[in-house]
């Protein structure tokens, strides 16, 4: 019981910070609309999903510290998965200072939509908090 509790009131808070974020953006994205200046927007949009994956794996990490264990990082899957999931995650706000001339920049900048980015940036946040290990 205790156990489920802990889940649900993980999951209560997650839901909590994800409605809060998603108003912000929504703001975010009319002020930015208004002022013709996209970066904070965009800022916000590449950040919030990292977070977000990074609180999707904060329960799991919570329970795993209270482990006698000695702590590693698990640097091949951060590697592997965390690094690449970090560049499509950043492509959106990079191009913004450097251009479209990045690495598969002008392929994910022609699929007009930023699930892709969100994506990525959840699986970044998960990973990273995920690589930690007990």
């Amino acid at each position: 019981m205790k156990r489920f509790l802990f889940y649900f009131v993980s999951t209560v808070v997650i839901g909590f910070v994800f409605y809060l974020g998603l108003n912000y953006q929504v703001r975010l994205q009319e002020e930015s609309a208004a002022n013709f200046n996209m970066k904070l927007f965009i800022l916000f949009t590449t950040a919030f999903p990292i977070f977000i994956g990074g609180l999707l794996r904060l329960p799991k990490l919570i329970m795993e510290i209270g482990e006698e264990k000695h702590w590693t990082f698990d640097w091949i899957k951060a590697g592997a998965i965390g690094i690449p999931a970090l560049y499509v995650a950043l492509v959106p706000m990079i191009s913004i200072a450097f251009g479209v001339n990045l690495l598969f920049a002008k392929e994910l900048w022609l699929l007009g939509d930023s699930t892709l980015s969100t994506s990525a940036g959840i699986v970044f946040g998960y990973i990273l908090l995920d690589s930690v290990k007990k």
